[in-house]
């Protein structure tokens, strides 16, 4: 396979000014990574400061993930064109002002419209933070700043919740949106005086038509994924919506195929490396943003934990990543990245196990022995995946590179969430057996879990019993994907050659 890199920007006091990129780009994508996750914590106080349904709850949730995950191919693309450092700070400007808005909000609907206009910002960050470091740095600097980078995707989702969770116990809930503006300030002032500019001024017009398609394609997909636990998997509505969001991706191949400059190339997928990245990258976050779902309900609402214990038990997960990323370019540099990643995906699938095992009396200390390994395997699967997709491409294309890395991550979260959410709430009624009470409220206590422990007693040990069983079968199957992907990926990769070094080639 042959790589193409980028020819890295002349930096001044290049030593001291890497880093402060790095440090940069790592704060700005640390705030669009949390913003998907921080909000769940104030959840309970949006719902009943702006009496919004349930329905509406999940959209205020969904609507940035939604925008998001549909319009990172384009924002890649455009970055590419107009330059990555500017695409960074307009992203971060309609970020901070969408947040700053978001504050003042007073009905569910404002809030969803302007969690939209969040996302909008955040596709437009989150790609042109990592092609910045591809395009700017030297091969041996970039190696090390794209396993930073990988560390701070991770364990920012869960730094978030722990971050939101301290902001609650003292303010509302709009503290979390002010949280955002103070990082995009903070992340503005640094980028235009660290960060430079880094477009590729051969880099062909934006393709109208391949993004037209491309953000209906993924607008129509992940819209029907993430509403199909509630109107269900078979319902016509939801077959229709994935039916069409695949004609539409469909067209966009056929189209890109056709053109002479096309946005994304269909045929970079016969890259090996950037095809085994891609897959790696999706089954991590499925299992991660699903696992992130199922846990944060078991902590709250089987242990009776309160939002901010509960993300300060999450920590271990973050505190293992982080070093474990920091620490893989060192270890692909000698097992290869396909020992890395397969290896990471095996770890993730043992802890997925382990996790599967608990119930309502489990102690904190079996949690903790699921969370370390859970770290350890995305930490080291991440960083040689995230190098083996933007190191196949070429400098021209590396904000496209870094939207397909981070499109992985948003759709794989998005369909993680929905699939194990849908085996849970399939799940809890079925094991829940309520011959002693009247139809009505057994219906009502097979609604949620939240639902049954207001009826006491045998009920809720009885509820929360169906819930583990629920969260057993679904983290099981997040176990099988993640080992299921690694045997896929060593097979890849062995056809493409052997192992890969830390710059995605084949050795």
């Amino acid at each position: 396979m042959t790589t193409m890199t980028s020819p890295p920007v002349k930096l001044a006091s290049a030593k001291i000014r890497t880093g402060a990129v790095t440090a940069v780009v790592c704060l700005a994508l640390a705030a669009v990574v949390a913003a998907m996750s921080s909000l769940n914590v104030a959840v309970p106080e949006i719902a009943r400061a702006t009496h919004a349904s349930q329905t509406q709850l999940t959209w205020i949730i969904d609507a940035y993930s939604l925008v998001f995950a549909s319009l990172l191919l384009p924002a890649g693309a455009i970055g590419d064109r107009y330059g990555r450092r500017l695409a960074l700070i307009a992203g971060l400007v309609i970020f901070g002002a969408g947040s700053t808005v978001a504050m003042t909000a007073h009905s569910a609907s404002e809030l969803i419209g302007l969690r939209a206009v969040i996302g909008f910002g955040a596709a437009l960050v989150m790609p042109a933070t990592l092609s910045t470091i591809t395009g700017t740095f030297a091969s041996e600097q970039r190696t090390r700043a794209v396993s930073v980078w990988a560390a701070v995707a991770g364990g920012a989702a869960v730094l978030g919740l722990l971050v939101s969770g301290l902001v609650l116990e003292v303010w509302s809930w709009p503290s979390v949106f002010g949280l955002n503006v103070v990082l995009a300030v903070v992340a503005i002032v640094g980028t235009i005086r660290f960060v430079p500019e880094s477009a590729d001024p051969q880099t062909p017009r934006l393709d109208i038509g391949g993004a037209v398609l491309a953000v209906a394609g993924l607008v129509a997909l992940v819209y029907s994924i993430i509403e199909a636990p509630t109107q269900g998997w078979a319902s016509a509505r939801t077959l229709i919506g994935l039916a069409a969001g695949l004609v539409i991706l469909g067209v966009f191949v056929i189209w890109e195929r056709t053109r002479q400059t096309p946005m994304l190339d269909p045929r970079i997928f016969s890259r090996r490396g950037l095809a085994s990245g891609s897959l790696s990258i999706f089954v991590q976050f499925f299992s991660f943003f699903g696992f992130i779902f199922i846990v944060l309900q078991y902590l709250q609402l089987i242990r009776g934990d309160s939002g901010l214990v509960s993300a300060v038990s999450m920590l271990p997960m973050a505190g293992a990543m982080m070093p474990t990323a920091r620490l893989a370019p060192a270890l692909v540099a000698r097992f290869g990245s396909r020992t890395a990643i397969c290896a990471g995906l095996t770890i993730m699938a043992v802890a997925l196990v382990i996790l599967a095992q608990l119930t309502g009396s489990s102690s904190y200390w079996l949690v903790v022995a699921g969370l370390i390994p859970l770290g350890i395997g995305m930490g080291l699967a991440m960083p040689p995946a995230t190098s083996g997709i933007t190191s196949a491409l070429p400098a021209s294309q590396q904000g496209v590179g870094s939207a397909l890395n981070d499109l992985s991550r948003e759709v794989g979260g998005a369909v993680g969430i929905a699939v194990l959410a849908s085996v849970l709430t399939a799940a809890y009624p079925s094991h829940l057996h309520l011959t002693h009470l009247p139809p009505a409220e057994a219906a009502k206590a097979r609604a949620s879990v939240a639902v049954a422990a207001h009826f006491g007693g045998a009920v809720v040990d009885q509820a929360q019993h169906a819930f583990a069983d629920g969260m057993h079968l679904a983290l099981l199957i997040a176990a099988g994907i993640a080992i299921s992907a690694a045997i896929a990926i060593a097979a890849l990769l062995r056809r493409a050659g052997g192992a890969l070094n830390q710059h995605g080639q084949a050795r």
